[in-house]
């Protein structure tokens, strides 16, 4: 199954969100530092409600250390971003894709898109507007691999 992977994130309550999703879906959550939060920062605790027992959380301190898990382990790094190369729409996504985000702020960073095997985008009408609440997009992204592998039911 893919795996949502926030690198640098810096808001607790996007987290706390995604971290659900990731609990309702047996997702695993990847959180690459440095954090822009404790994490046990009350609002992620909040967010997050009282699902945190069922999220398979990871924290990795550094881009580095999160790089050495995701060769160990394999598949595709897909980075999802405003400067993606395609819709997201039109990825063919597999089971141990790493569905990377940025931060709230920043995004992801040209040095780790560079390292991705694809970037995307989620196509949006109003050109005013940069972008989603990162956990609309975790949560846009994430359904739509598991939609093409046949996770929903």
């Amino acid at each position: 199954m893919p795996q949502i992977v926030l690198v640098e994130p810096k808001i607790p309550p996007n987290t706390g969100n995604i971290a659900r999703t990731c609990a309702a879906t047996g997702t695993e959550l990847h959180l690459v530092g440095p954090l822009g939060f404790e994490i046990s920062d009350r609002h992620l605790k909040r967010a997050g409600l009282d699902y945190w027992p069922y999220v398979d959380l990871h924290y990795h301190k550094s881009w580095a250390d999160f790089l050495t898990i995701a060769q160990e382990r394999g598949g595709r790094l897909i980075g999802f971003s405003v400067r993606g190369n395609c819709s997201y729409l039109s990825c063919a996504y597999q089971a141990d894709d790493w569905l990377l985000f940025g931060s709230e702020t920043t995004g992801l960073s040209s040095t780790i898109l560079s390292r991705c095997h694809l970037t995307t985008y989620i196509p949006m009408t109003q050109a005013k507007v940069r972008s989603l609440n990162l956990s609309v997009s975790v949560s846009v992204g994430l359904f739509e691999a598991r939609r093409q592998l046949g996770y929903l039911s």
